[in-house]
């Protein structure tokens, strides 16, 4: 990632992350559409080359919100008895709108962490 040269006040990362926004001038957009990652920001010009979060946003949701939708589930049985399929019926949806919630709220933190920190991919200096 070359070094970012522009003077814009230092934005706090979780803030902007959560919010999906530039993590350089906390303004422009990070995303186009769902979870797919603009070029570059239509405020600053920041060029979101440099992000690559990876596998991480999906592991953090699997193992946040499995923990939640499984703690659902077991509330919702244990209080209501349902039958197997008022179970799917009510804990599938669930699962469904609080990963895709939380996997873009994840992956614009860890794309804003990953500015912040100046997080590149491992290099040997063989020099």
């Amino acid at each position: 990632m070359p070094k970012d040269e522009a003077h814009y006040p230092p934005q706090d990362a979780v803030s902007t992350g959560l919010r999906g926004h530039c993590p350089r001038c906390g303004q422009g957009r990070l995303f186009d559409g769902l979870l797919k990652v603009k070029p570059r920001c239509t405020a600053c010009g920041l060029d979101y080359g440099f992000a690559d979060a990876g596998d991480g946003p999906a592991v953090f949701v699997m193992l946040l919100v499995g923990f939640l939708v499984v703690g659902f589930a077991l509330w919702f049985e244990f209080t209501f008895h349902p039958t197997v399929w008022l179970h799917f019926l009510v804990t599938l949806p669930f699962a469904v709108i609080v990963c895709l919630g939380s996997l873009r709220a994840l992956k614009g933190l860890l794309i804003a962490l990953q500015y912040k920190h100046n997080a590149s991919e491992g290099r040997i200096d063989r020099e």
